[in-house]
């Protein structure tokens, strides 16, 4: 239970007090009523004892009686009902004294922590103890007990009378004539003889004091000093001033008797049935005038939400709400009859003496008075039992039963005799012992009273008088816990025993209820409140709810208080009181209880609890008037993720739009905040600009950028990194330090930091993401964005939008917050809006236009993206704050929409915000202790002037290429805004995929021709002539290639108007690789004009080519072993080197290729270049079919110097030999433009070894490091074997494609590197690298050794010999043949040469071979060799006998001249030099 301010003590003794009653004349009761009182109040503040009283029991020992109380009341002698059950009015005066104590509103609640739950609740409930003190006082007095009985009666006569004796005596006949006649069964008398106390009362104010003291001398005379009183009162006039503020002590005590004596005539008979039903009558509160179908229902669950009932409500409790509004009645009205007198305060005639007056006087009437009176009654009744005790209780008790001992059964015969129906008389020996203990009781004596009731407990019981019995229990344990020293433990079961005799045996619940009040204060007291709680529950009933309620929530409240909390067995309970509040009619009781047991509930995953609860909270909330309340708790259900049915949730949402609607028509502030449907802002995505236009028939538009893309960082990140390749190919070479990418999309991946610029007459387009969480459609209309602007001119904005410098608020921004109502007809157009399918409407605005969804519906838990649109036409901040829209059920506007009519009462307008969070910070520690978000200004755009903006279309662009394929294609840009472009540029993920021509071919803006007829190449007639030199041409890579990789796009006038359009022609290379490729190309232009704070804008496209396998072409060479012949300068040095070129049909005939015509070969370098065509069979034609191979032998010479040295790095030789009847000019485009974006140029690679000679060659001889000097060599040795040769293979296929014959071409690219390595046009698959085994010790470094096997190839040999020599052996058995060893340098160092020419005897085949012959002469020779130069030795060859002979024994050894101290390496030997000696 609750705490209360009472202790458990001073609850009992207040709960049974002695009965005085009143008798007045009406002259006293006229000189009372100048204070707006009777007698009875007057005295009614006054009636607790400050100091102690004494009285002696018959063992004459002294007791003190402490605190004591009296109640004094007017005599009534209206009949009352039994004390079986309080009268209907009763009922309803409790439910009004229940109603009018509520908790103070800003009062603490006090805060409580029990395992994970954190609970604020109102520790006291002081509407409780009310009804516990006007329950008790409303008691009506019962035949079975004496507390309530009156014990004196005080007589009142004013000292105004004519003779006031008389009128003592006239009070005191009609006190006897009350008590004794037997006419009136109301007021019930303690004993026959009571107690009559003469009180003359003497108004100072008009009265005489010397004739009140006659008077009372008199009185004292006729009734003795103890039995009279003069009380003087009314030392002032009503008339008299206010300045003297005197205390108004009688107001908290008026109702309490108000209540107990209002009339109840005004009650139909059917209220008076049953008590729920009277406690329903009250017309302020009953639940049948409030329309909720559980009021009168007791079958309904609690926890029960029926369709029905709550669909149909609110509009019927708004009619009652608006009374409710008025406050609980007036208890001072309800009171007028009973106070006597007219408005005005009360005691207004009494001073402070007057109140020390009536104190004394209570105070001289119970200690000479009422306490010696109950001593003395107390001694006769003991008197009498005691001399009762001579006789055998056993024999008196059998008396009884024979002859009925002159008890009078009320009931008849045939009923059993254990009913309550049996009453003594009362002489009856058992009712004395009763009123004995209850005399005792009053006076605070508990042990004789416990032994009284103990007695009196064994008679009832054994007489079967069960009501007689439980009262008995019930005083005894009652008696047993109020004895001093704890004598005795607290019979707990004495109690259980009574209170179930009272519901079930005697079907008195008044008395039922009034004794487990007691025992769970009791309970409570000594922390037994698991007892309590189960007591208070067994109290609950179907016969009264106000009851119940209250009974269910101390319950609740003694779980809480449990050692170990039950907090879900509190917040059920007070769910069930909560309810039972509800039909009682005690709506803010309901909805507090409904509150507190939410803390509970909320957040626990108890959906279901958690919608009823808010689902009830809401109604009673709106029907008190309470609007914000209502709205957040229907809120609440439809926020959450709720698992009702959908019938329900349907009902859910009307109430939660009658609600609003309501609360719009009391509130016109601004728009309030719609919880349907929810909005993920995270998920919010912005666009700027218009969207993508569609393919115009052959033409296909740039992908760009666009809502319907998903995101990806990776993608992102590489359109910046193209982005910033353009950006400094504009600016010279270098980025600005303010450079922030382009985002034409913002999301919450992207950044946000800073605002997003968008352009004047470029539409914004937002995407809001919507998400319905209920089970039944959502019908969202006259959806619109809710916007701010400030313009950037500083002029003040139009009426709806916030002036310059100032912040968008919210009752300001946009032009839908001017009235929030759609624009006429005839000033709006209509739209379609191609997501969504909806009718729109925009708004127009001279700031911003505002683009409207007229409907937009949402299917049951569907989330749906809605993209509405701004056009701003001025410069300026723009803050998009949220959405505005009109929301309603989908099945109310279809059923409205059959009927014909507008569902105008259940349609919302309101709003959403978008609050979007940055993403987390997580730099310092700081941040990753707390939760910081950043900065998101995705929805502040700064509008900037005008821009140009450009589309770009392609024509004839193809989805699939083979591999090589040289395809022309046609590139279209159109100026589509009002402001000139210039700057135009494009940049690619693969450069070598396309290109728009070199710096001096002719933009052609002729019309595309078909693709039969059309040549990607620039071809001149040339006849096949076998053996015929290299066509040859020179050109500048500056003509090709770009650095940056950024290419210029030629425009006529470097600048594209307004309106204007270009047509250039592309062409454009399948990937070496096969399968997919994605190629992206990303185009840069500016705007003409300077100083703009949009510096530039690109535009995206996004292209998937499908590259099919063509031809696959290796190459290798080598140097000729054949002498260099006479007289051609351009094989000086080289010695003829010859080109291999392996070609395999690698295609499978997808696409219908046919077949592969090699038609040219083609070489590009700066030192080297393809010389003749070695064809020895003299074909013609070079044609592939599938998997088919061919090899072709050329002879490479070194390229011509140029004429001036100065370009020599920079230009490079075209040499095209054509395996047909014309020749493809390679150095043109595209061929040229392939060749420099595909093959890698030797610049790069020459910029390693000049840098490592520069830096060398700074430094001394001496000091020069070992690593310096192997550098050398090394790149010696390097350019020794350098093949810089670039061969272009140029093919042609033909293809059948509907039944017309398609030529493709293309080309092949070989860059040969290293003479003896082999390369291929196909990129080589990197292999896996296999797993390395972790080794934790690290092994010891090998010995350096620093080979030189490049060395190798400094010195190319060739053996001059006649390949048949005859010699008569007869004749001379010595044969001399002479033998020329030419040595040729092949580096462009000096070279120091040894030729040694003894025979290498370890190897046994050379053996076989030169075994009979001998070199004869000089055995070495020593030469040095100037770089490219030839030089010939002399050798002469012995042979003893015929036979065949390789001549390629001579050892030659070679190094740098420069290098004294190194060795010498071996030369590499060419193939064997056989020679065939016969005998002639």
């Amino acid at each position: 239970m609750a705490q209360c301010v009472q202790s458990v003590l001073e609850f009992i003794q207040d709960s049974f007090v002695p009965m005085v009653a009143v008798l007045s004349s009406k002259e006293a009761d006229r000189l009372t009523r100048k204070n707006n009182l009777n007698f009875s109040e007057l005295l009614r503040p006054f009636c607790r004892l400050t100091s102690e009283g004494h009285i002696r029991d018959p063992n004459n020992q002294l007791q003190t009686v402490k605190n004591l109380r009296i109640c004094v009341n007017n005599v009534v002698t209206t009949p009352t009902p039994s004390s079986a059950a309080l009268s209907p009015a009763q009922y309803r005066q409790l439910g009004e004294v229940v109603l009018s104590c509520q908790p103070l509103e800003g009062a603490l609640a006090t805060a409580m922590r029990t395992g994970d739950y954190n609970l604020s609740l109102s520790v006291t409930t002081p509407w409780f103890e009310t009804y516990r003190e006007n329950f008790l006082q409303l008691m009506p007095a019962s035949e079975h007990e004496f507390l309530n009985h009156y014990l004196a009666c005080l007589l009142v006569v004013s000292s105004t009378e004519a003779v006031p004796v008389e009128q003592f005596l006239k009070l005191s006949q009609e006190q006897h004539r009350i008590q004794h006649s037997g006419e009136y069964t109301n007021p019930k008398w303690f004993i026959p003889n009571t107690l009559k106390y003469y009180v003359l009362l003497h108004d100072v104010s008009e009265g005489d004091d010397q004739r009140a003291e006659t008077v009372y001398e008199d009185m004292k005379q006729r009734y003795g000093p103890q039995g009279c009183y003069l009380l003087k009162v009314n030392s002032r006039s009503s008339s008299a001033g206010e300045e003297e503020q005197i205390p108004d002590p009688w107001s908290q005590y008026l109702h309490k008797n108000n209540l107990r004596n209002q009339d109840v005539l005004d009650l139909t008979p059917a209220a008076a049935e049953n008590s729920v039903d009277a406690t329903e009558v009250d017309d302020g509160y009953s639940e049948e005038r409030d329309g909720a179908v559980e009021a009168g229902s007791p079958d309904t669950h609690p926890l029960q939400l029926d369709a029905d009932s709550s669909s149909a409500s609110l509009r019927t409790l708004n009619d009652v709400s608006m009374d409710l509004k008025k406050g609980p009645r007036d208890p001072d009205s309800a009171a007028g009859g009973g106070g006597g007198g007219g408005g005005g305060g009360h005691g207004a005639c009494l001073t402070l003496n007057d109140h020390d007056h009536i104190r004394q006087f209570i105070q001289e009437f119970t200690f000479r008075g009422l306490l010696p009176h109950i001593e003395k009654n107390i001694r006769q009744l003991n008197d009498q039992l005691v001399s009762r005790k001579g006789l055998s209780r056993s024999l008196f008790t059998a008396t009884k039963k024979w002859f009925g001992g002159g008890k009078a059964p009320e009931k008849s015969i045939s009923e059993p005799k254990s009913t309550c129906g049996l009453l003594y008389p009362p002489e009856a020996p058992e009712l004395q012992i009763r009123k004995m203990a209850d005399l005792c009781f009053l006076v605070q004596h508990y042990e004789l009273a416990y032994s009284c009731y103990h007695t009196a407990k064994k008679d009832f019981l054994s007489d079967q008088a069960m009501l007689y019995a439980a009262g008995a229990l019930e005083m005894a344990a009652v008696s047993a816990f109020l004895q001093g020293g704890a004598p005795r433990p607290y019979p707990a079961h004495y109690m259980d025993t009574a209170i179930q005799t009272y519901r079930d045996v005697c079907r008195n619940m008044v008395l039922a209820e009034r004794c487990a009040l007691l025992s769970a204060e009791i309970l409570k007291s000594q922390a037994k409140y698991s007892e309590a709680a189960t007591l208070l529950i067994k109290m609950t009933s179907e016969d009264s709810d106000l009851r119940s309620a209250l009974l269910l929530e101390q319950a609740g409240h003694c779980f809480i208080n449990m050692r170990s909390p039950m907090v879900r067995k509190f917040a059920f309970h007070m769910i069930l009181a909560g309810h039972r509040f509800s039909k009682a009619g005690q709506r803010k009781h309901a909805l507090r209880c409904y509150t507190q047991a939410m803390q509970v509930y909320k957040d626990r995953g108890w959906s279901l609890a958690e919608d009823h609860i808010n689902f009830t909270i809401g109604r009673q909330s709106f029907t008190l008037g309470q609007q914000d309340t209502a709205v957040a708790a229907f809120k609440q259900i439809l926020v959450n993720d709720s698992r009702q049915l959908a019938t329900q949730q349907v009902a859910f949402l009307r109430e939660y739009l009658y609600v609003h609607k309501c609360v719009l028509e009391d509130d016109e502030a601004g728009l309030p905040q719609l919880p349907l449907p929810f909005i993920h802002s995270s998920a919010t995505r912005v666009y700027f600009g218009h969207e993508r236009r569609l393919a115009e028939g052959e033409k296909q538009a740039a992908t760009h950028v666009s809502l319907d893309q998903e995101y990806d960082p990776d993608l992102s990140a590489m359109w910046c990194h193209l982005e910033e390749q353009l950006v400094a190919s504009a600016n010279r070479g270098l980025v600005p330090v303010n450079f922030q990418p382009t985002q034409c999309c913002l999301n919450s991946q992207t950044d946000n930091l800073r605002p997003p610029l968008a352009v004047v007459e470029e539409p914004i387009i937002v995407e809001v993401t919507f998400r319905n969480p209920l089970k039944v459609p959502l019908a969202l209309s006259d959806l619109s964005l809710l916007w701010g602007f400030t313009p950037a001119d500083g002029l003040p904005g139009e009426p709806g939008e916030p002036g310059a410098g100032q912040e968008a608020a919210p009752s300001q921004v946009g032009t839908l917050h001017r009235g929030n109502v759609l624009p006429e007809p005839e000033c709006s157009r209509r739209v379609v809006f191609s997501v969504c399918l909806m009718l729109q409407v925009l708004q127009d605005d001279d700031a911003v236009t505002t683009e409207i969804i007229t409907e937009f519906h949402l299917g049951p838990e569907e989330t749906k993206m809605a993209r509405l649109k701004l056009l701003p036409h001025r410069t300026g901040q723009l803050n998009i704050e949220g959405v505005v829209y009109s929301l309603a059920s989908s099945g109310e506007m279809s059923s409205s929409s059959e009927a014909g009519q507008q569902p105008a009462d259940l349609l919302v307008r309101g709003r959403q915000d978008l609050k979007i969070q940055g993403p987390r910070l997580n730099l310092t520690k700081e941040d990753k202790m707390l939760v910081r978000h950043g900065t998101d200004r995705r929805l502040e755009p700064v509008v900037t002037p005008p821009m140009p903006l450009m589309e770009v279309f392609f024509l004839q662009f193809p989805t699939a290429l083979l591999c090589g394929e040289i395809r022309k294609a046609y590139v279209e840009f159109c100026n589509v805004s009002g402001v000139a472009l210039r700057g135009l540029r494009v940049a690619s993920t693969h450069p070598d995929f396309f290109t728009f021509g070199n710096s001096a071919s002719t933009p052609s803006t002729s019309p595309p021709a078909s693709p039969e007829s059309c040549s990607a190449y620039q071809t001149l007639a040339s006849p096949f002539r076998p053996g015929a030199a290299a066509a040859e041409a020179l050109v500048s890579a500056g003509d090709f290639s770009q650095p940056s990789g950024v290419m210029q796009i030629p425009v006529e006038a470097g600048a594209l108007q307004p309106g204007d359009s270009i047509q250039l022609p592309l062409w454009l290379r399948g990937p070496d690789q096969e399968g997919v490729h994605e190629i992206s190309f990303l185009f840069y232009y500016e705007s003409a004009e300077k100083g703009l704070k949009l510096s530039h804008r690109v535009l995206r496209h996004t292209v998937f080519i499908c590259a099919s396998r063509s031809l696959s072409v290796q190459a290798s060479t080598c140097r000729s072993t054949a002498p260099p012949p006479h007289g051609s300068p351009e094989d000086r040095g080289s010695g003829g080197t010859l080109v291999f070129i392996d070609v395999e049909n690698v295609n499978t005939s997808e696409g219908g290729v046919r077949e592969f015509h090699i038609v040219q070969v083609s070489s590009s370098s700066q030192h080297w270049r393809l010389h003749k065509y070695i064809n020895p069979d003299k074909d013609k034609d070079c044609k592939l079919s599938s998997r088919e191979r061919t090899k072709l032998c050329f002879k490479a010479a070194r390229c011509k110097p140029p004429p001036a040295p100065s370009d020599a790095t920079h230009k490079y030789t075209f040499a095209d030999l054509n395996l047909g009847n014309e020749r493809i000019i390679s150095s043109s485009t595209p061929c040229g433009d392939f060749f420099f974006r595909c093959c890698r140029t030797p610049e790069g690679q020459q910029a390693e070894p000049t840098s490592s000679r520069q830096s060398s060659g700074g430094k001394s001889q001496m000091f020069a490091p070992a690593q310096n000097r192997t550098a050398d060599i090394t790149s010696i040795a390097k350019k020794c074997n350098e093949f810089d040769l670039n061969i272009i293979v140029i093919w042609k296929a033909y293809v059948v494609e509907d039944n017309k014959q398609l030529i493709l071409e293309g080309q092949l690219h070989v860059a040969l590197q290293t003479i003896g390595k082999e390369a291929s046009s196909l990129t080589p698959k990197e292999e896996a690298q296999e797993m390395m085994l972790l080794k934790f010790k690290s092994d010891l470094p090998p010995t350096v050794v620093a080979p030189f096997p490049e060395l190798s190839q400094l010195i190319k040999t060739n053996l001059h010999y006649p390949e048949t020599f005859q010699h008569r052996f007869t004749q001379d058995s010595l044969c001399l043949v002479p033998v020329t060893l030419t040595l040729s340098n092949c580096s462009l160092a000096q070279i120091d040469v040894i030729v040694d020419l003894r025979h290498k005897s370890t190897s046994s085949d050379s053996l076989d071979v030169h075994g009979s012959f001998a070199w004869v002469g000089q055995s070495q020779h020593k030469l040095q060799l100037p770089p490219q130069q030839v030089c010939s030795v002399t050798l002469r060859a012995c042979f003893c006998r015929p036979g065949v002979y390789n001549l390629n024994t001579p050892r030659v050894f070679a190094k740098p001249a420069e290098q004294s101290a190194m060795c010498e390496s071996s030369q590499q030997t060419a193939s064997p030099a056989l020679i065939i000696i016969t005998n002639a």
